[in-house]
């Protein structure tokens, strides 16, 4: 949803179009949804996200079909509209599922970092270092996902894993550092 935003954002700056404005509108109301789920259980988000949200969603959808024949086909209002009628179907499961996000920002915030070292990670060596990097990339952000400092956590196990047996390598994983307390 945050890149259907964003296109209506960019018309709205350009033009001014209050079609633009009010979708940007009827979206925000969307995210004041998500706010306020935040934190619940999964089954608690899906039942306010069916009570409040798909009553605004299904209006969102059904308005955005009835202003496209009201605008020139070439407009850039027109290919965002379009753009978020093609992607409705496919947000359409957030409301059903409380594990879902309304966007995939934090995904793609998590990922950030990679994106922007690409350039210097295109040339690893060899494929094997390529490996090697993928599987630290793994290591630490499931430390920061377990809310474990990466850092802290990989001077801890580097220290023991030597002399840790290979049968219990599994007690040296993020989750459970941050389960005993040391992180």
């Amino acid at each position: 949803m945050a890149h259907v935003r964003r296109k209506f954002v960019d018309v709205f700056k350009s033009q001014g179009s209050t079609i633009a404005e009010d979708t940007i509108k009827r979206i925000a109301a969307l995210y004041g949804i998500e706010k306020e789920v935040r934190g619940q259980s999964p089954e608690d988000r899906a039942a306010i996200r069916q009570e409040k949200a798909k009553p605004l969603f299904d209006e969102l959808e059904t308005w955005l079909g009835a202003q496209l024949p009201k605008i020139s086909g070439k407009s850039e209002l027109a290919k965002a509209i379009r753009y978020a009628l093609t992607r409705m179907k496919k947000m359409r499961p957030y409301l059903d599922h409380g594990t879902l996000e309304l966007d995939n920002n934090s995904a793609e915030r998590s990922m950030r970092c990679v994106a922007l070292g690409r350039k210097n990670y295109l040339f690893m060596g060899s494929e094997g270092g390529g490996k090697s990097a993928a599987i630290a990339y793994t290591l630490i952000e499931t430390a920061k996902l377990n809310g474990v400092d990466p850092q802290a956590w990989l001077i801890d196990i580097l220290a023991r894993i030597s002399d840790h047996k290979i049968t219990r390598l599994d007690e040296l994983l993020p989750w459970r550092y941050a389960e005993s307390g040391t992180s």
